[in-house]
């Protein structure tokens, strides 16, 4: 049975995630109740992929990326406004 859910999202993002559901060919609804689906059945803290998900997981490697990419961005700031 289908229930209507109603989201608060800043208007970029739903946007942005309209335009990202067109891209795959489903519906926004078909994509976040994917991502529901996915992180309440997954087994022993893994979550299992749906299309989508698998799609856009792995893009950045975890912690070791995103510390270089602050750490980046920092020197950018520093330098941007000495």
């Amino acid at each position: 049975m289908a229930t209507k859910l109603t989201l608060r999202l800043d208007e970029n993002i739903i946007r942005n995630a309209k335009h990202a559901a067109r891209v795959r060919g489903v519906s926004l609804s078909q994509m976040v109740s994917g991502y529901f689906q996915a992180v309440s059945t997954g087994k022993r803290g893994k979550i299992e992929a749906t299309p989508v998900l698998a799609e856009i997981s792995g893009v950045l490697r975890p912690k070791t990326d995103a510390k270089k990419l602050l750490g980046n961005y920092r020197k950018h700031v520093v330098e941007k406004y000495r």
